[in-house]
């Protein structure tokens, strides 16, 4: 089963963006699945982005912020799809909003899925 070591999260190449999984069996679907985060307004760090823009710098922490909550809504959804029964993830896809309060929602979608290995296919990290 492409499960972590731990056996309690879903490995990284059972969770594809595609529409079919490449070296696995889906054995059946378990529905789509979702992780949502919502990252608030914070007027202190938003004014030092402002006066960093203004003098030139680059825009790093806006770009840790949206990488952070995109890892929450994937890790949410990895949580909900396990919950499920699932040991993989496809179809994955990200949204992005930025609300009228400053706020961003970020969404994480996919379909939750259990996959078994094609027969020579051997997951990374594994010891088959």
């Amino acid at each position: 089963m492409p499960l972590r070591g731990d056996e309690r999260t879903i490995a990284p190449e059972a969770v594809m963006t595609f529409d079919a999984p490449e070296g696995f069996v889906v054995v059946r679907s378990l529905g789509d699945v979702r992780g949502e985060v919502v990252v608030p307004r914070n007027i202190i760090r938003a004014t030092f982005r402002t006066i960093g823009a203004i003098i030139g710098l680059s825009p790093n922490d806006i770009l840790t912020d949206a990488e952070r909550a995109r890892t929450e809504a994937l890790d949410v959804l990895l949580g909900n799809a396990y919950a499920l029964g699932a040991n993989g993830v496809v179809k994955l896809r990200f949204d992005a909003i930025e609300c009228s309060d400053g706020s961003t929602h970020v969404t994480a979608r996919g379909e939750a899925m259990l996959l078994d290995p094609s027969p020579g296919f051997a997951i990374r990290g594994s010891h088959q």
